[in-house]
């Protein structure tokens, strides 16, 4: 049997590309939106978006994740799930209309009522076209769910969104930019992996199913809450113009982190579910992700930090500065967070899936509490506080997973060390650059000449001194390189 790493990678090669692909477009589409609509708009579409995410989570009750775990399938399976994740998100949209002036003076600002009805009607495109994303990512097909998402979000933001905010449409031009990119999504994934749509309520194996659903339920719930806590507390004490500084400093370091957990996390939950119970191979695989993320992914993260004021400023402009110190803590906090969305897979190949939920849970009160009482003192002090709990989110549940499958302490001993030698001398060799720059030289010079110190210095110690980079890491460099 091929090792799960090597199916991870193999299954990871489009996605990668996609991803990538898809990461530079939005920053270019973002980096317009932004400059033509200013913090106050941005900030109230993120409000609605807020709303949006949670009663789409919310009716993905984990039906259709169940179809990439299920080692047979029939047309039973998908007829059931997709009746039932159509049910919940046109529920959630009723939700979302009939409660939109309530969420409106929550935030004490009545522009969101129209956002979040609006909005209700992605909720209904995406849980349609949950079934069809879900049997692709089945089929290891990220080649293709990747150009779906491309184009989708070319359409959308692209060809619909930046047209009508230069038009002078406000707030509306995200709103119909999501919207189109829903529904091209639907439409272009179902014409890719058509199913069967004769509605099907219940079915021999509907407990099962339900049984799957309710963990994933509640595990995506507590992950919604941790994920979102900090833009809802920004939004309700600072307001809209806040939460829509907070919300772009927040996308720019999760648009990279979200290209790696993309990519890489379903391949790994599909393949890692053919070897439940092999957990030497998955022992491997796991020490070769986690080197990665250490060696390879936490340096550039460091960097990014460094230089966030610096490429804020340059893209944005100086009405986003404070979006700036935002994205310098949340991008120290990224690494951690891919961590924790690459230990997930193998509490759930491992058969300890309720784990998730379970042990994250008791830090939503405490995260709540600080971010509460810290909020006052602006979106970046509420950035501090989420970092913390990405750091806390890694350490439950990456400790949870290498416990569950017996990860020696003595490699993570070595691969946290040369993590963190590698990250001081990025830092130090890109702030001396910096230092020794003026600020008032062309914009462009000081972050290029920072980044490109701090690379040279991560490539001299890599080459002395081969053993900082590892052997796990050095392996699944290789295979990405040969399949890119």
């Amino acid at each position: 049997m091929e090792d799960v790493g090597v199916r991870a990678a193999t299954a990871a090669r489009w996605s990668m590309a996609t991803q990538a692909c898809q990461v530079l477009l939005q920053l270019g589409v973002q980096v317009a939106l932004a400059r033509l609509l200013g913090p106050e708009t941005y900030g109230v579409f993120a409000i609605g978006l807020i709303v949006l995410t949670f009663t789409s989570f919310v009716s993905d009750f984990g039906f259709a994740w169940g179809l990439i775990q299920r080692s047979t399938l029939t047309d039973e399976d998908t007829r059931f799930v997709f009746t039932w994740q159509l049910l919940a998100g046109v529920l959630a949209a009723g939700v979302m209309f009939v409660a939109a002036p309530a969420i409106a003076v929550v935030v004490e600002d009545p522009r969101v009522v129209g956002v979040v009805r609006w909005l209700a009607l992605a909720c209904v495109l995406a849980s349609a076209a949950t079934t069809s994303v879900n049997l692709l990512r089945r089929r290891l097909d990220f080649r293709r769910l990747g150009l779906i998402q491309i184009s989708a979000y070319a359409v959308g933001y692209a060809g619909v969104g930046i047209p009508l905010a230069v038009a002078g449409m406000g707030v509306a031009a995200l709103v119909s930019a999501w919207l189109t990119q829903a529904a091209v999504t639907l439409v272009a994934a179902y014409a890719a992996c058509r199913h069967p749509l004769r509605p099907l309520f219940w079915y021999d194996g509907a407990r099962a199913a339900g049984g799957h659903g309710a963990v994933v339920f509640m595990t995506n719930i507590t992950n919604w809450l941790l994920n979102h806590l900090d833009r809802v507390v920004v939004a309700r004490v600072l307001g809209a113009s806040a939460a829509g500084v907070y919300t772009l400093g927040a996308n720019l370091a999760l648009m990279p982190a979200g290209l790696l957990l993309n990519a890489l996390q379903p391949a790994f939950l599909a393949s890692g579910a053919r070897l439940e119970g092999d957990l030497e191979r998955l022992r491997r695989s796991y020490l070769q992700v986690l080197s990665t993320i250490a060696v390879l992914v936490a340096p550039a993260f460091v960097l990014l930090a460094l230089l966030a004021p610096e490429i804020v400023a340059l893209l944005y402009g100086r009405a986003w500065d404070e979006a700036g110190r935002v994205l310098t803590w949340l991008a120290l906090a990224m690494p951690l967070y891919v961590v924790w969305g690459m230990s997930t897979p193998v509490l759930w190949n491992s058969g300890r899936r309720r784990l998730e939920a379970g042990l994250q849970a008791p830090l939503l009160v405490v995260a709540g509490l600080a971010m509460a009482w810290i909020a006052p003192r602006g979106a970046p002090a509420v950035a501090v506080v989420a970092a913390f709990v990405f750091l806390s989110r890694a350490m439950v549940i990456g400790a949870a997973a290498c416990l569950a499958i017996a990860v020696p302490a003595r490699d993570l001993a070595r691969i946290l060390a040369s993590s963190a030698v590698l990250c001081m001398a990025v830092a130090a060799a890109g702030r001396a650059v910096l230092e020794i720059l003026p600020g008032g030289v062309w914009p462009l010079l000081r972050p290029a000449s920072a980044a490109l110190a701090g690379m040279a210095a991560y490539a001299a110690l890599g080459r002395l001194f081969p053993a900082l980079i590892g052997p796990e890491a050095r392996a699944m460099a290789a295979r990405l390189r040969r399949r890119a």
